[in-house]
């Protein structure tokens, strides 16, 4: 039966819509091997949707929407601007910022891309700076958004590996600080190097002060967020109303620049993305199902031999197969197709599965900046009106960043897994879940 692997993705490679592909490949192993288990189809794609903590993926979809046409990543960038603006390379550090801010918020990395690309990549341009880096920048720094709390990544493999949400969002805050001060990095030294000439004078604490007082409520919500997860005030679900409520009021009565007509648009718009991805998931649990019960990761086990042993080993060739694999498969589906597949092998092999789960994410977010699917690529390309090979000069050294803050995540475990380890501890809580 482990010929349906191969199958999934020959199906995948020849455009084939990975829910439908995954519920194709399920469909025809139940067919071969015992045809009665069909019976069983309707109850497993049920339960595999049924499931309190997958009610936070639409939750967060539609508060990132909100907070997409609610006027924060305006205010972000302006607060980020005063922050970061006066140093070299700072136009360019402030797209960075500006993304972890947004990503903290919305959690998601396209959002971040299209909210941040559409305001940075004309500012940068007209300041002086190469349109392809700027488009480049915005797409690598937007991979943050599904590695920051909320995240819809991490929420999805804690439903299918059945790992605490809580813990993975607390592990997910140092990744994505190490992403976004390495690319700040890069920026500065670009900046020294072209001697950068677009800085802006070093703010006047007033200026902080009235930037700061204008987003504060936007950088607040994570606070929010996080705080109420990890003190036990409520659960990672629970979490993603408090951020829905949130947004809309801070959007339709502080910010102002949401309006009552547009809920109706936005709650649609989101909608459709929640049902895509349930759909996919529903097909991932009938899949999941199959493997299981053929112990298709048992013999995935028996096939690596000494690399199924080894954990250094076996990280180095997992990671090697989500890179590859990043590049033409959506994180979302990716996350369906290879939590299952790995997660025997990681438990076998001593790996903690919170720190799997990171490993992951990072892994797959990297593939949203990779070719030939690249998607964070397509959105800021689209916006600065250039071609994607366009950016790779510029690309290359970026996901070079990308790929260190993994071997570090990786290969540091005590590293990342020191706060998810100890947060209860420091305040003497078990968060909900």
């Amino acid at each position: 039966m482990i010929w349906l692997i191969p199958l999934l993705f020959a199906l995948i490679l020849f455009r084939i819509p990975i829910a439908f592909a995954l519920g194709f490949v399920s469909l025809l192993g139940i067919l071969v091997t015992d045809p009665a288990l069909l019976i069983n189809l309707p109850r497993r794609l049920y339960n595999g949707i049924e499931s309190f903590t997958l009610i936070a993926v639409p939750l967060f979809v539609l508060a990132g929407e909100i907070m997409t046409k609610g006027g924060i990543s305006k205010r972000l960038i302006n607060f980020s601007q005063l922050v970061v603006g006066f140093m070299p390379g700072g136009l360019a550090m402030v797209v960075v910022m500006a993304s972890m801010f947004f990503s903290a918020l919305t959690g998601t990395a396209i959002a971040a891309a299209a909210a941040i690309g559409g305001m940075m990549i004309p500012a940068m341009k007209e300041q002086g700076y190469d349109v392809r880096f700027s488009a480049s920048l915005v797409a690598s720094s937007s991979t943050i958004g599904p590695i920051i709390p909320p995240s819809i990544v991490l929420i999805l493999y804690g439903v299918i590996a059945s790992v605490s949400i809580s813990d993975l969002f607390v592990a997910g805050v140092l990744p994505g600080m190490l992403m976004g001060l390495g690319l700040m990095t890069y920026c500065f030294i670009i900046g020294m190097k072209t001697k950068d000439k677009t800085r802006t004078p070093f703010p006047k604490p007033k200026e902080l002060l009235f930037s700061f007082k204008d987003a504060i409520l936007a950088l607040l919500m994570p606070v929010i967020i996080l705080g109420g997860i990890i003190s036990g005030m409520f659960t990672a679900t629970e979490s993603g109303v408090i951020a829905v409520i949130y947004a809309l009021l801070i959007g339709l009565f502080v910010y102002g620049d949401l309006k009552f007509k547009d809920i109706v648009p936005v709650f649609m718009d989101s909608g459709r993305t929640t049902a895509s991805i349930i759909f996919l998931i529903g097909n991932a649990s009938i899949f999941i199902w199959l493997l299981s019960y053929h112990s298709i990761p048992q013999q995935l086990l028996d096939v690596l031999g000494p690399f199924g042993e080894n954990p250094l080993l076996l990280l180095l060739l997992i990671n090697l197969i989500l890179l590859l694999a990043g590049t033409f498969i959506d994180t979302i589906s990716a996350v369906s197709i290879f939590t299952p597949l790995f997660l025997p092998l990681i438990l076998q092999a001593g790996i903690d599965p919170v720190h799997f789960g990171i490993i992951m994410a990072v892994n797959l977010t990297i593939g949203m900046v990779t070719p030939p699917l690249g998607v964070a690529l397509f959105v800021t390309a689209r916006i600065a009106n250039i071609k994607v090979p366009e950016m790779f000069r510029y690309l290359i050294p970026q996901i070079g960043i990308l790929l260190a803050v993994l071997l570090i995540v990786t290969y540091l475990p005590d590293v990342i897994m020191f706060i998810p380890e100890n947060y209860e501890s420091w305040f003497n809580t078990t968060p909900a879940e």
